[in-house]
């Protein structure tokens, strides 16, 4: 825990791992609790000083009704080291642990840029376990242009790709270019052009790039590049699993109904884990995982 003060603005940052119950893996997020008395610099400021890929600041929930009981809604917002980002899936995670530390587990809402999201943290004997629902998802084509660009700054031969997942841009809260990749040795060879994928992914609005790797009929290894963020790569990418959940059932690569387990950040020495839950009839994708405190 520290705490963060420019100017009189002053913010308690606390540090929790999301997707992991160890602290030494998941993917790390800062968590301000009450960022009422920051203004968007600043909040930028502490997710750059803290390095974090982001860090997650609560306020009070918008005037519009957006669901939840009272004192268990907010307006959640996420700052990646360079910029403020539509919707993170391990910081919600996050920070729906700590206020269940603080408040109960149960539920929580959260009025976040891409929508409201409801997440729901239960306890057990292994600790506390957040599940969020992601706002509607969609995919889209990439263009042969813009995927050619994209190999090239993976340096990726596009032979190396898994035919059976089409290349796809996937939303659920945030965008995502989807790439399978044919081999568990290929997904684990991950050097890039920097520069290069960051000027592509911004043009294309893209959050990050979900390598993955079919490792079951529902368990996959994956990896997501994050140069718009600050940072080579995302240790566990919960915005990024809901959209390959969306994208995983429109392209009838899953069950409409099913339970996929998303191995990721091994190849980072931080392993998580992140549970993707389908259901039918309901087009939005749930994506848990367990949180821990960092010190």
């Amino acid at each position: 825990m520290t705490t963060e003060a420019t100017a009189g603005l002053t913010a308690e940052v606390l540090r929790y791992t999301a997707f992991s119950g160890d602290p030494s893996g998941g993917n790390p997020a800062g968590v301000v609790l009450d960022a009422s008395g920051l203004d968007d610099t600043r909040m930028l400021e502490i997710a750059a000083e803290l390095g974090y890929s982001e860090t997650a600041f609560l306020t009070a929930p918008p005037e519009t009704d957006e669901g939840g009981a009272p004192g268990r809604a907010f307006t959640l917002r996420f700052f990646s080291p360079k910029a403020e980002v539509s919707f993170c899936g391990h910081a919600t995670v996050a920070t729906a642990v700590a206020l269940a530390e603080r408040l109960g587990p149960g539920e929580f809402v959260f009025a976040t840029p891409a929508g409201t999201v409801p997440v729901s943290v239960t306890a057990s004997g292994e600790g506390l376990r957040a599940v969020l629902t992601s706002v509607e998802p969609h995919t889209e084509d990439i263009g042969p242009a813009d995927l050619a660009e994209a190999l090239a700054a993976l340096d990726w031969p596009e032979a190396d790709l898994d035919p059976r997942f089409p290349p796809r841009i996937a939303y659920a809260g945030a965008r995502h270019l989807v790439l399978g990749a044919g081999s568990r040795a290929r997904l684990a060879d991950l050097t890039y052009d920097f520069a290069r994928l960051e000027a592509l992914m911004r043009r294309l609005d893209l959050t990050t790039v979900q390598l993955v790797h079919r490792a079951g009929p529902a368990l996959f290894d994956v990896r997501d590049p994050f140069p718009v963020g600050g940072v080579v790569e995302d240790p566990a990418t919960g915005a990024a699993a809901a959209a390959f959940g969306a994208y995983a059932r429109e392209l009838g690569l899953v069950p409409e109904d099913a339970v996929l387990t998303l191995h990721q950040g091994e190849d980072m020495g931080r392993p998580g884990v992140l549970t993707v839950e389908l259901r039918a009839g309901d087009p939005r994708v749930r994506v848990g995982g367990r949180a821990v405190r960092i010190g």
